[in-house]
């Protein structure tokens, strides 16, 4: 691969993850402190990212991969998505806002998967040379969640506005990409878009354990993302109550999150040889219940070492659940069935699995909340996607059945 297209993918990369970090996990924080909206239409807003991650490879299998080339989709989409976030930041109505969301929503998800193949067709190794493209995308996040943390805008209109023009600067860039055309041809069903031929998996009985498990396990992962910025605030505001919550850099603090996915990611492999799937993906679940007892009991004065640790809990629970399950899916489908297999799980995680968890995640928070001004029981919420947690992990214990010799030979 030649180095000028290196630093082109690199920081389409960058900038892909840079429009996403910006407000994902600051949106909750904008949509109570601002818009007064109730946990139930929080939860309706990180809804509609999911019933868009469910239409993405719907738009990506008819559309995108048969008729135009990848990269001037990509500029179409984030030019679109700049657009349609000028009119969310001018928004002032929690329930107009959904429906712009989601209308943005559609324009988003596919690029994350556009990207990804665009950069894979333009390498010559994609195994060897996708994670150092890829890498940029984590450390956009980081950069981002500390410029909104250091800006103090975690709960301003500032976040949607950040992400405007960085989706307008990947709008313009992905014209200049390398050429990327269609990848497919003839016509594509249904049933192979919603992986049909992965269905001959869920003849293995540990497989069908992992494919439930992980739609589960979304349902606490939504949790976090919606209410991790709001939880940790209000943490700090009840110990430092004289103090300006702008000054606790909550964004900052979760960075740390993003930095331990790093430090995980590289030893996974290590993981790997020493424990076999069935206990990382063990490990990971254990790291889901401890991190959500952590954040409903932990505080910012007298145990603020609980609150750290949830954080940085990050990087286990997501590489190794979510990325060992991307490695297991792998191992378990072939080459024949590869791609239908990671897109199926992809549609139930990110997007059935993540959906009702959104849903969820806003009616407990609304359960929880009472008084004027409203004031949450944080603890009996974080028990909740604690409690779920601890049910995939009996369920995956009892039935799970892990070839240990296959996975560590194959890693």
């Amino acid at each position: 691969m030649k180095p000028i297209v290196r630093i082109q993918l690199s920081l389409m990369m960058f900038l892909q993850f840079f429009v996403w970090g910006a407000w994902y996990g600051q949106m909750s924080k904008y949509l109570t402190n601002q818009l007064h909206a109730t946990g139930d239409q929080v939860g309706n807003a990180y809804a509609a990212f999911s019933i868009a991650m469910i239409a993405a490879p719907f738009f990506i299998g008819l559309l995108a991969d048969r008729y135009f080339a990848a990269q001037k989709v990509l500029g179409i989409l984030n030019l679109l998505g700049a657009a349609l976030l000028f009119i969310l930041v001018n928004t002032n109505n929690p329930d107009s806002f959904f429906w712009i969301m989601l209308l943005y929503c559609f324009t988003f998800t596919p690029t994350i998967a556009l990207t990804t193949s665009i950069a894979m067709q333009q390498m010559t190794n994609p195994e060897k040379q996708f994670p150092a493209i890829r890498v940029f995308g984590t450390l956009a996040w980081i950069v981002v969640v500390n410029i909104v943390g250091f800006m103090a805008v975690g709960d301003q209109v500032a976040i949607f506005q950040i992400s405007m023009i960085a989706a307008a600067l990947l709008g313009v860039l992905a014209f200049f990409l390398p050429h990327t055309p269609p990848s497919a041809t003839g016509t594509v069903s249904f049933a192979q878009i919603i992986g049909k031929d992965a269905f001959v998996l869920f003849k293995d009985r540990s497989f069908t354990i992992f494919f439930i498990s992980s739609i589960l396990i979304c349902i606490p992962l939504s949790f976090y993302y919606a209410w991790a910025n709001p939880s940790l605030t209000d943490a700090y505001a009840t110990a430092f109550p004289s103090m300006d919550y702008k000054t606790f850099k909550i964004e900052n603090k979760m960075s740390l999150g993003q930095a331990s996915e790093v430090i995980f990611m590289l030893l996974l492999p290590f993981a790997f040889q020493k424990f076999g799937v069935k206990k990382i993906l063990i490990i990971g679940l254990i790291a889901w219940i401890t991190r959500f007892v952590f954040f409903g009991y932990g505080t910012a004065d007298t145990s603020v070492w609980m609150l750290y640790t949830a954080i940085l809990l990050h990087g286990v629970c997501y590489d190794f659940f979510f990325v060992t399950g991307q490695i297991y899916t792998d191992l378990k489908a072939g080459d024949k069935i590869k791609s239908q297999a990671q897109g199926l799980i992809s549609l139930a995680t990110y997007g059935v699995g993540m959906f009702i968890g959104s849903i969820i995640a806003g009616k407990v928070k609304d359960i929880y909340s009472s008084g004027d001004p409203l004031v949450t029981n944080w603890t009996n919420v974080w028990l909740v996607p604690a409690g779920i947690a601890a049910v995939v992990l009996v369920l995956f214990i009892l039935f799970f059945r892990d070839n240990k010799t296959q996975a560590t030979k194959s890693i």
